[in-house]
């Protein structure tokens, strides 16, 4: 009788403890879907310097996942003929960026300074490249931005620095 008790009470406290670990265990939720370029849209091309700006997407569709660098080209002026895609130089590791409704995830893009006053100079000697706008390749989609400041994007070369998106 007295197996019978104790064989009871240990079923009794292994129910209760595995119902602790069931109750206390954490669902994992299934991986976001990849950020489509329908759900993106763009704040603009801020400078943060002569040489640098940040790029910012928001969310405006479900919780999804963001995932490495943007592809970049100068923008022709009104003339697709005339746009310049640029190599990007990735910088740092690409990590995927969880994007929650309405959140945002940034990259900083940056150019070789063009040198000197007014019409500048490359230190390569190269012309400088001018433009008043890029275009920011993300997720299936390109964003044709201006910098912040209303000015236009000077470079010289046809390279261009990336952050991942974080």
């Amino acid at each position: 009788m007295g197996r019978t008790r104790n064989a009871a009470a240990l079923g009794a406290a292994t129910a209760v403890l595995a119902g602790g670990l069931l109750f206390g265990a954490t669902a994992t939720a299934a991986p976001a879907a990849a950020c489509t370029g329908e759900q993106l849209s763009a704040t603009g091309a801020d400078r943060t310097d002569s040489t640098r700006v940040r790029f910012t997407v928001v969310n405006e569709g479900p919780a999804c996942e963001l995932r490495g660098f943007p592809a970049v080209a100068l923008a022709g002026q009104g003339s697709p003929e005339r746009n310049a895609p640029l190599r990007v130089v990735p910088r740092g590791e690409a990590r995927p960026v969880l994007l929650a409704a309405g959140g945002s995830a940034s990259t900083l893009l940056t150019f070789t300074p063009v040198l000197g006053e007014a019409d500048g100079y490359c230190a390569s000697g190269a012309d400088p490249t001018v433009a008043p706008s890029l275009v920011v390749g993300v997720a299936g989609t390109g964003f044709q931005v201006a910098p912040s400041d209303g000015g236009e994007f000077a470079l010289c070369g046809t390279t261009v620095r990336a952050t991942a998106f974080r």
